[in-house]
């Protein structure tokens, strides 16, 4: 399990033991996702981070992306 996004929006997830990957801006957002081991089940982005994906990472059935409420 992963969340990736902005610090005050994910820091709270670490936790309950998800994997944070901060990513306070596109590009850094796109290198969190690329560099998600193959077997993370579960990412949870933020709205912003979403924006940066665009819509096909989140369109993938592995992983389960799920984007969440601004």
């Amino acid at each position: 399990m992963a969340a990736i996004g902005e610090r005050v929006r994910v820091s709270g997830f670490a936790l309950a033991g998800v994997t944070v990957y901060v990513a306070e801006d596109p590009a850094a957002v796109r290198e969190a996702w690329r560099t998600l081991p193959a077997d993370t089940g579960l990412v949870i982005v933020t709205p912003a981070a979403a924006d940066a994906l665009g819509t096909a990472p989140l369109e993938e059935t592995r992983p389960l992306t799920a984007v969440m409420p601004p």
